[in-house]
């Protein structure tokens, strides 16, 4: 069985203020300016308490920040349109503001393309990009993303229907379930041994948190962000791919032959893991990405 991770006294949570809003992040080893920071960006539901094994395993050979974005684990969450925009602008500012020197992001899931829509849009703030399992959508017309199970929860309901205040209320409601969770991460988990009580417990409680719903809510009702293909034209970073091949919400070679189709400057590994490889098989990850940073963007 996994063991729980915890993080030691020295890798320290702290507050930022953006835009009036109290953001919470993690800063962990020490500054190193021979290698760029690392910034961790987690999935949609997740927080830096879903990064607690990488930070653990980078953090002796690197500066590792983790932060909440707006809207999930411990940051705030106030009633706002949620896009990759938004979060965008959030990663850079911080950044600039906090970090204070261009950062090698890592995202999984929807933090990947968080983290994409920055290094394109501020490539001052990007010294490399990490993706893993990343979602975004592409310009063409066959999608490669499948449906994700909170997608799948909605059954016939429309999504019109999912517009309704009533309807959004009951479907959080029922997804917000600990044994709800723990069935959606059984499906995209290969190694079901890494889903313990903590990491239910972890993505459970930010969910009680006022605005959760409206947060939630949110994120359903706006539109489909920049396609992946425009942001991967603006890039000019070094980019890791790294994709867990289990993934039930996604085709990953598909995807993949996409990211190679728009862009040359990439490095590329398939991981025996679902939609979390970092979390799943962290070893590996921590490995990959150690070594990618040390070889490829180290002096960047």
């Amino acid at each position: 069985m996994a063991q729980a991770v915890s993080l030691s006294p020295s890798d320290i949570g702290d507050y930022w203020e953006w835009q009036g809003h109290r953001i919470h992040f993690i800063k962990a080893g020490k500054s190193n300016t021979q290698h760029p920071p690392l910034l961790l960006v987690h999935g949609f539901g997740a927080s830096t308490d879903h990064w607690r094994k990488n930070i653990q395993g980078l953090k002796t050979d690197f500066e590792v920040w983790a932060v909440d974005l707006l809207g999930f684990g411990r940051s705030a969450k106030p009633e706002l349109q949620y896009s990759g925009l938004l979060w965008r602008d959030q990663l850079h500012h911080f950044i600039r503001d906090v970090i204070g020197r261009p950062a090698v992001l890592a995202g999984n899931s929807l933090g990947g393309y968080t983290s994409l829509c920055a290094a394109a849009d501020h490539p001052e703030s990007a010294a490399g990009l990490v993706l893993i399992n990343s979602a975004g959508p592409f310009s063409d017309a066959q999608p490669v993303m499948k449906s994700p199970a909170w997608r799948e929860m909605l059954g016939k309901v429309t999504q019109d229907l999912f517009q309704q205040d009533l309807v959004s209320f009951f479907v959080f409601q029922y997804v917000r379930q600990k044994s709800v969770i723990r069935k959606t991460l059984e499906r995209v988990y290969l190694d079901h041994s890494a889903i313990t009580d903590q990491l239910i417990e972890d993505i459970y409680r930010p969910s009680c948190d006022e605005g959760a719903l409206k947060v939630f809510s949110s994120v359903f009702r706006t539109p489909q962000g920049e396609r992946v293909d425009a942001l991967l034209q603006r890039m000019k970073c070094p980019l890791l791919l790294l994709w867990g091949e289990a993934d039930p919400w996604m085709n990953s070679r598909e995807r993949s032959a996409k990211f190679h189709e728009h862009y040359e400057d990439l490095t590329e590994f398939f991981l025996r893991a679902g939609h979390c490889p970092h979390d799943e098989v962290p070893d590996q990850v921590n490995h990959l990405i150690r070594d990618w940073m040390l070889s490829r963007v180290s002096h960047s």
